[in-house]
């Protein structure tokens, strides 16, 4: 059987008084394609920003290869702890950081695109390697590792190479076109070597050839990389044909879970999402 790579278990998002997320369920398994959809202000989003720890969810929890990383914590509630010199006292449960779960494995990239602007394609590659760096910061400082950091650099211009970079990666990232923009977003989020990659609407603002040439892309770097996906979109077409699964939204509420063919011929799915246009 396939590790169970994601699991979010009864996750509820408030804010105020808007439930955002509402008592979501869904499980990813290793190297599958999963997609989530539904109509602009579902909670689509925020479900990612739960996952990801930048959000502490209202209720429920996040399991990421079979460890509790995300959880409900209400404020000030505290653990005792059972070993070491502090052993019987009472301590401060805190929320994990997105940069400790990037380290545990999961990356993400963002509906709106987050480059370094004032770096190059190579750096904004480069920059992303730190949380695998085993140096600290004054190895770092006294460059005292410099094996390590050629092996980055090669690392980066092999990573560069395969998501075909290589010849723009003395530009400014901002100089690029936006296509390509898209693909840098998504070579900085594999430079961290993840298991779980996160894809916020990739395909945003792209026309009809750059949508084909990324539909192949992801469904290359899966592959080659090992990875299992797990994204947001709203181009229909990319989603029925590279998506294993799809779960929908609908209000914050999972309207259903199935296949491509099956989703497409869900009557709710289609009253609530597929039979509007995506202007509507």
């Amino acid at each position: 059987m396939s590790e169970n790579m994601l699991k979010i278990e009864n996750a509820t998002m408030q804010f105020g008084g808007v439930v955002a997320v509402d008592n979501l369920n869904l499980e990813i398994n290793e190297g599958e394609i999963v997609a989530l959809i539904g109509p602009n202000g579902a909670g689509k989003t925020t479900a990612f920003n739960v996952v990801t720890g930048v959000y502490q969810p209202t209720n429920g929890a996040v399991w990421f290869r079979g460890e509790k990383i995300v959880e409900n914590h209400p404020q000030g509630k505290m653990k005792k702890l059972y070993k070491g010199q502090h052993a019987g006292e009472y301590t401060q449960v805190l929320a994990p950081t997105p940069d400790k779960i990037t380290k545990l494995g999961m990356a993400r990239t963002f509906q709106n695109i987050r480059l370094w602007k004032s770096q190059t394609v190579f750096d904004n590659v480069l920059i992303a390697k730190h949380c695998r760096v085993s140096h600290n910061v004054f190895s770092a400082t006294f460059r005292l590792n410099r094996k390590e950091e050629a092996e980055q650099r090669a690392d980066v211009e092999r990573l560069l190479e395969v998501v075909g970079l290589t010849d723009v990666k003395d530009e400014l990232a901002t100089s690029l076109p936006y296509g390509k923009q898209r693909r840098l977003e998504i070579a900085r989020a594999l430079a961290s070597e993840p298991r779980l990659l996160l894809l916020d609407e990739p395909a945003a603002g792209m026309n009809p050839q750059e949508t084909d040439e990324l539909t192949a892309f992801i469904g290359k770097i899966r592959d080659q990389f090992h990875l299992t996906v797990f994204l947001i979109e709203h181009h229909m077409d990319l989603v029925m044909d590279i998506s294993d699964r799809i779960y929908v939204l609908d209000f914050g509420k999972l309207i259903a879970e199935g296949t491509p063919a099956e989703i497409q011929n869900n009557k709710r799915v289609i009253d609530a999402y597929l039979g509007v246009t995506e202007d509507a």
